[in-house]
């Protein structure tokens, strides 16, 4: 593992870091790909998300590189099994199962959705960011529901711009440990790593704006108080609706990375399901909408409250 530490000098303030990555190491494009999707570039001590970001002058990047860089670019798999419950020519909209990674990250090479979806779709690798083709958005891995891919690079633009103005309409359901004490209310606090813990999201003042909405539509007193939770995300930030329900004390029931693991209601993941989806179709301008029903586990775990 060879390490590159290098500041930021004023003649490529404002270069996206993908480049200079390439520029300090000499990688190819979908080597500097994976090592951003890998974590391996950082900018300041934080871990950099995306390539395109803009560096400032005097901003330190620092890149690790393994002696052979290993691509993170999917391939088709037929072995991969993704339910879609809708495709036309422009999008193409999942229904995840928890457990299935949406795109190749750290850890997590092979055996994902887009992989599942080229297979059908090969022209997939030619949209959007070559790391996670058609993306747009995602969902966590022991998040179920909806999503949509954009099929063309035409369709990528439009959707992005629509999450960017806020106008795609995402709403999850989960369970949450007590009752909250209002009945409606809205969590606005800014989202970014945790200091503590590399691996986190967290509240943090340096954070990236972050709206949640959210409703109780049930609440529960036995095994122990807990409620069901309606949320719509106005903001599409890494673990939003995790980080902010535990920051107001009511953690997603089963999120064993937020603390929200006990005996009293075992589950091997987040009671969290996108149940729906809306947007302005690509190609017609036409505002389409799915639902997707609770997954059967999380039924389950309904079942047993009181």
């Amino acid at each position: 593992m060879a390490d590159f530490v290098e500041e930021v000098p004023e003649s490529l303030a404002g270069e996206r870091v993908d480049r200079v990555v390439a520029m300090i190491t000499g990688r190819s494009r979908s080597e500097v790909v994976a090592l951003v999707a890998e974590g391996q570039v950082s900018l300041d001590g934080v871990v950099v998300a995306k390539g395109s970001l803009r560096l400032p002058a005097g901003s330190v990047v620092t890149v690790s590189v393994p002696d052979v860089v290993s691509s993170a670019l999917p391939v088709a798999d037929p072995s991969v099994i993704v339910p879609v419950v809708h495709a036309d020519d422009e999008v193409i909209v999942v229904d995840k199962p928890a457990g299935l990674v949406v795109h190749p990250g750290a850890g997590h090479r092979e055996a994902t959705m887009v992989s599942g979806l080229l297979t059908a779709y090969p022209e997939l690798a030619e949209v959007g960011d070559p790391a996670r083709p058609g993306v747009v958005h995602r969902l966590d891995r022991g998040t179920s529901g909806l999503l949509v891919v954009a099929r063309t690079p035409a369709a990528y633009e439009s959707l992005v711009g629509q999450l960017s103005a806020r106008t795609v309409e995402r709403r999850y359901r989960t369970l949450v440990w007590g009752h909250p004490e209002s009945q409606r209310g809205v969590v606005d606090a800014p989202i970014g790593r945790s200091p503590r813990h590399p691996t986190r999201m967290a509240v943090v003042a340096t954070g990236k704006q972050a709206r949640t909405r959210y409703e109780v539509v049930a609440t529960f007193a036995r095994p122990t108080p807990t409620a069901l939770v309606v949320c719509q995300l106005e903001t599409g930030r890494t673990h939003q609706i995790r980080v902010h329900l535990a920051a107001i004390g009511h953690r997603v029931v089963g999120d064993d990375l937020y603390q929200g693991v006990r005996e009293s209601i075992p589950l091997g993941r987040p009671f969290l399901h996108a149940e729906h989806l809306a947007f302005e179709h690509p190609a017609t301008g036409e505002r389409v909408s799915f639902d997707s029903p609770l997954a059967p586990d999380l039924v389950e775990v309904l079942e047993t409250l009181e």
